[in-house]
């Protein structure tokens, strides 16, 4: 009785962390796969500073190139924490920020399948009439 409760157990712990592992896994390889594609295509020595902090021309591309997902969710509905975000780090005065995101959402379909960088330059340019 003891050695079938024991094979049971084992056997529930394992078919868990199975389950679980692919899950980080998963998890892991999104987050160093688009880490890989920021340093190894941008000069990744570029984005830092001496001190390790990345620097402030750099930081509108991080943030679009790790987040790019959620972005085109918040640019599709106009509104959004991440939208928000990108718009401060583009420099859009907070009182034009309401007219700049209806601007991207009525150009959500110029951004479907744009790779970060292209995003990212189709954002700086609409951000540019409300820039002071």
């Amino acid at each position: 009785m003891r050695t079938i409760l024991g094979c049971v157990l084992v056997g529930t712990m394992s078919m868990i962390l199975v389950t679980t592992g692919c899950t980080v896994k998963a998890t892991i390889k999104q987050i160093t796969d688009t880490t890989s594609n920021i340093t190894g295509t941008t000069f990744g020595q570029a984005w830092w500073n001496e001190d390790g902090q990345l620097k402030p021309d750099f930081k509108a591309t991080a943030f679009v190139s790790l987040n790019q997902e959620n972005l085109q969710q918040d640019l599709a509905a106009g509104r959004g924490e991440y939208l928000s975000s990108v718009s401060r780090l583009l420099g859009v005065p907070e009182e034009q920020q309401p007219v700049f995101f209806s601007t991207v959402q009525a150009n959500y379909a110029e951004t479907v399948g744009k790779d970060p960088a292209a995003l990212l330059a189709l954002l700086r340019d609409t951000s540019r009439p409300f820039l002071r």
